[in-house]
């Protein structure tokens, strides 16, 4: 690990104006800044530390929303009352995000903002239509994700909060690589007011929604309208750890599995 400067800042506007600064890079959960520095693959000058600003941190009900704070830890969005209650399914991703220790300090916000392609929390935030509140504006989530470890997130932005609209039926399920314990694929299936959207995560290079799959289930949403949808391997990565057919049936499996959770099936 190379030298930097720690900074823990106590308010936002002070955390704003140290993010802006040359060679300065976010700590959130550091559940990957930390294991890159270490590997001598990131090599930030300043880090700023949001652990000190309390307002990023919480869960509150608004309306039909539930707003969650960019800080809050992945193990407190799992036993959170209002997210059990309104959203189980993402109580449920959390909790089944990495091990405990993951879970004690990874954070929201920092999950989102890193966009790993394996990641679960993204496939949250696209399938049941987010919108990622920052320091700057309000991001819909169809707009946020751009790719591979990419956001619109600008120079210097934070991510302050995530409000997730209330969801008719909705559950996650992956199917875990076994030693990071991220997504070989996850799939997120949402039915919300404006319709059905799935979201799929592990399968390349990023999040991304499934239009066959949501075209399908706005029909008829049962786990045969979902079985009877092709899904094409070319648009999914292959690896040691499975092919690109492997991945695409996987994502078929996997969403025929989590139509019948949100159906209580």
């Amino acid at each position: 690990m190379y030298a930097f400067t720690f900074e823990r800042p106590a308010s936002l506007a002070d955390a704003q104006r140290a993010a802006q600064a040359g060679g300065a890079k976010v700590l959130a959960g550091g559940q990957t800044l930390l294991a890159s520095m270490k590997l001598r693959l990131a090599n930030p000058e300043t880090l700023v530390d949001l652990g000190g600003i309390p307002e990023l941190a919480g869960v509150r009900r608004e309306g039909n929303h539930v707003v969650i704070g960019a800080m809050t830890r992945h193990a407190d969005v799992a036993t959170n009352p209002d997210v059990k209650s309104a959203l189980p399914a993402l109580a449920e991703l959390a909790a089944g995000i990495g091990d405990r220790q993951v879970r004690a300090m990874g954070t929201l916000g920092g999950s989102v903002a890193n966009n790993d392609p394996a990641a679960c929390y993204p496939a949250g935030v696209l399938a049941l239509n987010a919108t990622v509140q920052t320091t700057k504006r309000k991001i819909a989530a169809d707009d946020f994700f751009q790719g591979m470890f990419t956001t619109a997130l600008e120079e210097g932005e934070l991510i302050t909060a995530v409000s997730f609209p209330q969801a008719k039926r909705a559950a996650y399920i992956k199917f875990k690589q076994p030693a990071s314990r991220f997504a070989l694929i996850g799939v997120f299936v949402a039915q919300t007011d404006s319709g059905v959207r799935v979201a799929v995560t592990g399968g390349g290079n990023g999040v991304f929604r499934h239009a066959g799959l949501e075209q399908a289930l706005a029909k008829n949403f049962t786990p045969e309208a979902a079985a009877a949808v092709k899904i094409d391997p070319s648009q999914y990565s292959s690896d040691l750890h499975g092919s690109a057919a492997y991945r695409a049936n996987l994502v078929s499996v996997l969403t025929q599995r989590a139509v019948a959770k949100a159906l209580g099936q």
